[in-house]
């Protein structure tokens, strides 16, 4: 998004006071909870169903609100400047915080049930944010994009969770944890597992479901810098960490995590090589790093987990930086094509110092904080037990290529001629470099002072999920050993390929022409395939006959409520339902011959006449079985039906005009009416056999007069307790008479 240079966002500038206060909020709580405290907050939501609006303030959701909130002040910051000047900047901001506060209470959430709802409100609003500038076709269809992909895997997400309180008899997180071995007993483990990662592959773009991500970028930079970098990309890692007492430590767990991650890792790196667009090369390189933290928390020893930790720390620090720094770069210049800049050192120097302290971070160069991760990263592969060799050596050439990568973003950009660029390049106002600059640094100050860092963040996070009292600390030099060797070679591995960059991104197109690593071409597949049988089922269900609609509801029913009552139904004693009077049998004979002259008449009025004489039969059993009011009703309605139907039916063409009906209709015909009338007697059969239960019966004669003032519990029932569904009722049917009433003029008209 390129935009002209105007007066900042007022508005943008006063909503950055949201994440400030709600940041320093959770700094005050730091000291309790890196003391081993946990603060919980509990409102019932919806008793009857055991959901809790249940916060809790943990080492795991106290890092992650702080990394949300830090980021997400920032970028408030630089939007204000960054968006240009329209009427759509008040949209952003309340789009932008609304995802901030969706995402804080996904976070903070210690009810499965609550925290669902807060991960659905993040798909929602992420797809409002992709898709904001609306007028672009290609953002219309990558938000929708990610809205299905993450959509979902919410869904499968929901089933998992419900099979998981299934299995608990409880939604609560905290109590959960203390399930582990019964659930991990359950026959369901497996299903609630698949069904866990598909939720979080989709919301992390785990491989298969990477490709929606870089799509994303069309999106604005500040966007991307908060919801790709910080924030709903690690909803899915936040989720596993949160799972992991529970579900973790099996092998399926492990060795599902550990080689889907790993290989994520090297689908990104290997895409971001290659990629030209700065935005999407840092998405790329987000999806390697959502694989590296998915593959380590596959393990199960306190190095692997503290490294996931310590490298979402690093990410979020170094990513947003990078990404708000080429939103300068675009926003400055009118181009973000790598190909196309150079130079900028010099009319942009803080821009590029900010790039330049964010990308060794990245690279994992010696006094930032991204060298700690990779040492520990290493650590944690060596200590595991499962796929030790291929985690290391995924790791490895994944941290490599982003050593290359990050010499792409902050070499090319500013040194070098100065190319011809849309816009003339200069420097960006404080707002917009400011938070660049100290999210770059803080990489190299929390690689100067790690156990700050280490004791305060790393540690309770860790401990909030992984109860081990292993030592956990954070050193700038640990000695010479294999990590430190590993960290060395990635360096020099990585400086390798950056001089060869020319010949590795020909060797990688060559290579994606055989194997694709995109699966977008499924994506498109699947809609299309959905859409071809929306079309064949429109046409055999919905082809505009009357007769099919009521033939296949009938059908429906019949198969899916009468085969399975049916299959296990015993036959009441029919002789004892048979003892009727005289009356009632004669009352039904009559309806019997009246439904009989209704199929086989030829002249309508008859028709119209026997459909009177069912309906005036049914009003009289009403009135034999002493329901007066219940036959008026059913007399009255009966009646205004049969007029209306024969104001209808009267002016349509005689019935002896019409084609014949084929035989094979007519008996498919009967075997529908047979069945569901053999459906509803035994069902009525059946229920006149089971003992009735009058607590509702005994609830309404105690209350109609003294609650409701009415002597006629049926009338009280109707206009009272039941008031909403009557005035529901009431308003369909007027607007189908409205609806009917339309109708009926057109046609006059036409």
């Amino acid at each position: 998004m390129v935009a002209e240079n105007g007066k900042p966002s007022i508005a943008g500038r006063i909503s950055s006071v949201i994440p400030l206060g709600l940041f320093v909020t959770l700094i005050y709580y730091l000291p309790q909870v890196a003391a081993g405290g946990v603060l919980r907050i509990q409102l019932n939501w919806i008793p009857s169903l055991g959901v809790t609006l249940s916060l809790v303030i943990d080492g795991l959701s106290l890092l992650f609100g702080l990394i949300i909130c830090c980021v997400g002040f920032f970028v408030s910051v630089y939007a204000a400047d960054y968006l240009p000047n329209s009427a759509d900047r008040g949209r952003f901001f309340i789009y932008l915080h609304g995802f901030l506060l969706a995402m804080l209470g996904l976070v903070l959430a210690d009810n499965l049930l609550s925290l669902f709802v807060f991960w659905e409100l993040t798909t929602l609003i992420s797809y409002l944010l992709i898709g904001f500038e609306c007028e672009s076709e290609a953002a219309r269809r990558n938000a929708r994009q990610a809205l299905l992909i993450t959509g979902s895997g919410g869904l499968a997400l929901l089933i998992g969770f419900l099979l998981l309180g299934g299995i608990t008899d409880t939604y609560d997180l905290s109590r959960l944890a203390a399930q582990s071995d019964k659930i991990k007993a359950d026959p369901l483990y497996f299903a609630v597992l698949v069904l866990v990662f598909i939720g979080s592959f989709t919301k992390s773009a785990q491989f298969p479901f990477h490709f929606w991500l870089p799509n994303a970028m069309t999106a604005p930079t500040p966007i991307s810098a908060f919801l790709h970098s910080a924030t709903m990309v690690k909803a899915g890692i936040y989720l596993l960490a949160r799972l992991h007492p529970m579900l973790g430590g099996t092998a399926a767990w492990m060795g599902t995590l550990v080689i889907s991650g790993g290989i994520t890792a090297l689908i990104g790196a290997v895409l971001a090589v290659n990629a030209s667009d700065l935005k999407r090369i840092l998405a790329y390189t987000t999806i390697m790093a959502l694989g590296i933290l998915t593959m380590f928390l596959g393990g199960k020893t306190t190095p692997a987990l503290t490294a996931a930790m310590t490298f979402l720390m690093v990410h979020s620090l170094y990513k947003s930086s990078l990404f708000l720094a080429v939103g300068i770069i675009d926003h400055q210049t009118g181009t973000r094509l790598i190909d196309q800049l150079g130079g900028l050192w010099k009319p942009m120097p803080i821009t590029a110092l900010a790039t330049v302290a964010a990308a060794l971070s990245m690279s994992g160069f010696p006094l930032f904080f991204g060298f700690i991760g990779k040492e520990i990263m290493y650590k944690g592969a060596l200590t595991e037990d499962l796929f030790p060799v291929f985690a290391t050596t995924a790791a490895l050439l994944a941290n490599s290529l982003m050593t290359a990568v990050a010499g792409f973003v902050a070499i090319k950009p500013f040194l070098g001629a100065l190319p011809g660029t849309p816009l003339k390049p200069r420097e960006a106002p404080l707002a917009m470099w400011l938070g660049p600059v100290i999210m770059g640094f803080l990489g190299l100050i929390f690689g100067i002072f790690p156990d700050w860092v280490g004791h305060w963040l790393i540690e309770p996070a860790v401990r909030a999920f992984h109860p081990s009292m292993e030592d956990i600390q954070l050193k700038l030099f640990y000695g010479i050993n294999e990590p430190l060797l590993l960290s060395i070679a990635t360096l020099s591995l990585g400086v390798i390929l950056y001089w060869i960059k020319q010949p590795l991104r020909q060797f990688i197109d060559k290579v994606l022409l055989h194997i694709p690593l995109q699966f977008e071409h499924v994506y498109t597949g699947g809609l299309e395939g959905i859409a071809k049988i929306a079309k064949i089922q429109t046409t055999i269900l919905q082809n505009g006959s009357l007769h099919r609609y009521l033939s296949v509801i009938i059908a429906a029913v019949v198969i899916g409520v009468g085969l399975p009552f049916l299959s296990d139904y015993t036959s009441p004693a029919i002789m004892q339902n048979l003892d009727s009077a005289l009356a009632d049998w004669l009352v039904i004979g009559i309806i019997i011959v009246a439904v009989g002259v209704v199929v086989i008449a030829r002249s309508r009025l008859l028709a119209i006449c026997c459909l009177g004489v069912v309906g005036a039969g049914i009003a009289m059993l009403f009135l034999m079985y002493g329901a007066p009011d219940v036959a008026l009703t059913q007399l009255l309605v009966e009646t205004l039906t049969v007029i209306i139907v024969a104001l209808v039916l009267l002016r349509l063409p005689q019935l002896n005009a019409r084609r014949p009906t084929p035989s094979p209709v007519k008996i498919w015909n009967g075997l529908l009416a047979v069945s569901i009338g053999t459906m509803i007697t035994a069902l009525i059969l059946a229920v006149s056999q089971t003992e009735l239960d009058r607590s509702l019966t005994d609830f309404f004669e105690a209350n109609s007069y003294i609650a409701a003032h009415g002597r006629n519990i049926v009338n009280v029932i109707l206009v009272d307790f039941r008031s909403f569904d009557t005035l529901g009722e009431i308003t369909v049917v007027a607007l189908a008479g409205l609806a009917g009433y339309a109708l009926i003029q057109k046609r006059k008209v036409n």
